[in-house]
């Protein structure tokens, strides 16, 4: 049928409308593609460029402003291997490799996998680049760019953008430039790797203990426009922010007068063959540590296997038995308590005595009484455990511990272990208090007791010692902190006089005669003590010497000698390996001018008259020395005499005639030359020699 006018005209009405409907969701699809587009991260590469500036941990320092430890910044060299154009890769290694000195053959094998395959991303070039070669480096970066090395590639968001050489902070690392000085005290770090980014962690010694100050993590940064690479342009409109380093650490401790005592330690570590012996020096007023040393050190740059008993400080981390040397502190709490005066008289058996049917307590020397002074003097057991029977067990108990004793020192070390002392309801048994008396069923650490035999050269009051002294930052502000455990009064001013004074005569008199240094006051205390195992007490032993050393000028220190584990004969003795230590490190004070020896009237008497014997003595040796040459020389003469080559005989001529017969008439005959008698080889005076050279021999 044909169509009418009407159903053409609905027909192309709706076709129109189609149309149009159509052309409005293609405009409004545009629109929202847009919108979208507008409002989408896109991830193309940002105008600007942000540049970190990472911050840098704190240096040590010590007293006299030598670097222990520092910090540097290394860096990593990374280019995407599909951005260098083909034909000039060959240029990129070329020059690459004069920069950073390495190879061309490894920055070629750099480009490829284990496999063989060519890598299709970032190739690191190098990651332990220091400072120095990384701005070189950034230079050639430039350079490059110039050259038309680079090419532009498509990224993940196809968009095309050109991935020039990269050099980045890779991390931090740490720098000990005196090696093994100072170890255990400063630490080491250990790597820790935070969003590719390595960074020094602290791990034991003054590194661990300082680690909050140390660091401060506040990062510097340079922010502005960037170029075609990704630098960032430096104009007006570019933003920095600079970083704050960590703070610096200084320490009390002087250099000259640390090293002198390691070495010392590591002589006697010899001499006596120990395990291990550690030595300190610390001011007596003021707790400052000048030097603690250990003769097990290590390169805190470069540890080994065999180093890791060496890791840990055992001056707070090696709680021990002390033996005699806590008897000088039994004695103070009784003199305290007013239960005794030095000049008490106190039976002490013959060096034996014995309580209950099983238990005895002896002594090495045997008397069959002693004053409390001479207790101390002789290091008697009998005497000592008698003296702390005069103290309650609470009162024994809260002595020990008023003088830093089962609790942390308050060094500044990384780990500060307490230590044991006898609970209250063993110390109220007669044997227990006796045993922990001289120093048994006990444990202290080499810290707790240089902080207690302080109080004897301090008119009491005992001193935390000091490794730190102050912190400082780049704008030259000091910072000190307070110790974690503050000094205290161990005991009364008249007690440690007291005290101070009987230690001198150890000394002079007693088990300490190896440590006197004339011109200085001296005193201090032995202590040889068993190592306990598990299977009891064995053959190896605790030697110790702590004490003091003053000068008439004010200056006064104390010092502690450890040595652990003495193998050579008789070694273990106290008296014969940290005796000469302690006296070995009053020297090395003296020699760096913080003692100042003076004589009294007597002395230089003395003196005077060593100096003429000894100078007589030179003179008789001399003589002695005159004649003996005399001898030799005139041996010598003879020797030489006799050692004269042999002269052969003078040759004699004769006539040789013929026998007369009938007629008696002389013709003349030849002369013949008479050979010598050729004479042994034995001949050549042989006994006349031998005898000179015997002569000689008996010089």
């Amino acid at each position: 049928m044909p169509q009418t006018s009407k159903e053409v005209k609905r027909r192309r009405s709706t076709k129109l409308l189609v149309l149009f409907l159509l052309l409005i969701l293609m405009i409004a699809t545009f629109l929202f593609s847009v919108y979208r587009t507008m409002h989408s991260d896109r991830r193309i590469p940002p105008k600007t460029a942000i540049m970190k500036n990472r911050s840098l941990r704190g240096d040590i320092i010590s007293k006299d402003n030598y670097i222990i430890s520092s910090s540097y910044k290394f860096y990593r060299a990374e280019v995407h291997s599909q951005s260098i154009r083909p034909n000039k890769k060959e240029l990129f290694i070329k020059l690459f490799s004069i920069y950073s000195k390495i190879d061309e053959e490894t920055l070629r094998k750099s480009f490829y996998t284990k496999s063989g395959q060519l890598k299709r991303s970032y190739v690191t070039l190098a990651d332990d680049i220091d400072e120095r070669d990384a701005v070189g480096l950034k230079s050639l970066a430039r350079k490059l760019s110039k050259l038309g090395v680079f090419q532009s590639i498509k990224n993940s968001q196809n968009v095309r953008v050109i991935y020039g050489l990269d050099i980045v902070e890779s991390g931090e690392a740490r720098r000990y430039p005196l090696l093994k000085s100072m170890t255990p005290v400063i630490g080491y770090v250990k790597d820790e790797l935070v969003d590719r980014y390595k960074l020094s962690n602290g791990m034991k010694g003054l590194e661990r203990y300082a680690q909050k100050h140390l660091i401060t993590r506040k990062d510097g940064l340079f922010e502005g426009q960037r170029d075609v690479i990704g630098s960032v342009i430096r104009n007006g409109e570019s933003h920095k922010v600079n970083r704050i380093d960590g703070l610096n650490l200084h320490l009390n401790i002087p250099l000259p007068i640390q090293q002198s005592v390691e070495s010392i330690v590591d002589e006697m570590k010899i001499e006596t063959g120990a395990q291990e012996i550690l030595g300190a020096v610390m001011e007596s007023k003021t707790g400052k540590v000048i030097a603690m040393t250990s003769s097990n050190r290590y390169n805190p740059s470069h540890i080994t296997q065999n180093d890791v008993t060496a890791l840990n400080p055992k001056f707070a981390e090696y709680p021990y038995e002390a033996g005699s040397v806590i008897k000088p502190l039994t004695l103070a709490i009784a003199l305290d308590h007013q239960r005794i005066e030095p000049y008490t008289w106190i039976d002490t058996f013959d060096g034996k005595m014995k309580i209950g049917k099983r238990q005895t307590i002896t002594d090495d020397e045997k008397f069959k009484a002693l004053t409390a002074t001479d207790i101390i003097v002789h290091s008697s057991n009998v005497g000592i455990s008698q003296i702390s029977w005069r103290l309650s067990g609470e009162e024994f108990r809260k002595g020990l511990l008023d003088f830093g004793l089962s609790q942390p020192s308050g060094i500044d070390l990384s780990r500060d272990l307490p230590g044991r002392v006898k609970p209250l309801k063993l110390l109220k048994n007669k044997m227990h208090r006796a045993n922990q008396s001289y120093g048994y069923g006990m444990h202290a650490t080499f810290a707790q007791l240089l902080k207690a035999y302080s109080a004897f050269n301090n008119e009491g009051k005992a001193m935390t010692p000091r490794l730190i002294d102050y912190f400082s930052d780049n704008k030259g502000n000091y910072y000190r902190l307070p110790p974690p455990q503050a000094d205290r009064q161990a005991t009364t001013p008249k007690t440690a006089q007291q005290i101070h004074d009987i230690l001198i005569e150890v000394v002079k008199r007693g088990t300490g005669v190896a440590g006197q240094y004339r011109g200085l006051e001296v005193g201090g205390k032995t202590g040889t003590a068993h190592i306990a195992t598990s299977k009891g007490y064995s053959n190896l032993y605790h030697s110790s010497f702590f004490g003091f050393a003053n000068d008439k000028a004010g200056s006064k220190y104390t010092i502690g000698v450890l040595v652990i584990k003495a193998t050579k004969p008789f070694k273990y003795f106290a008296s014969l390996s940290a005796v000469p230590t302690f006296k070995q490190i009053t020297h090395a004070l003296v020699e760096y001018n913080y003692l100042k020896p003076v004589l009294s009237a007597q002395e230089l008497a003395e003196d005077a008259k060593k100096e003429a014997e000894a100078e007589l003595e030179a003179q008789k040796a001399l003589e002695m020395y005159k004649k003996e040459a005399n001898k030799r020389e005139d041996i010598s003469k003879k020797v030489s005499k006799s050692l004269q080559p042999y002269k052969k005989p003078k040759i004699k001529y004769y006539e040789k005639k013929k026998p007369i017969y009938k007629k008696a008439r002389v013709k003349k005959v030849k002369i013949y030359r008479q050979k010598p008698r050729p004479k042994p080889r034995s001949y050549q005076r042989p006994k006349r020699q031998e005898a000179l050279f015997n002569d000689l021999d008996m010089f």
